[in-house]
């Protein structure tokens, strides 16, 4: 006879260390060596749009 679960509730706790709290910049700031978020999401866009590209040209 087969188990039917209705609702699962699950609960997570994430804690940073002492020391990876004072290693990460406030949100928003621009660290040396980061990504640049603006280019990685137009590069991000073009690879998306030529695979669909290139899908619809079978």
């Amino acid at each position: 006879m087969p188990i039917e679960i209705r609702e699962l509730n699950i609960r997570v706790s994430v804690t940073r260390s002492e020391q990876e709290q004072e290693s990460t910049t406030a949100p928003g700031s621009v660290q040396s060596g980061a990504p640049d978020m603006d280019g990685l999401i137009t590069e991000c866009v073009e690879q998306v749009m030529e695979l669909l590209r290139l899908r619809n040209e079978r």
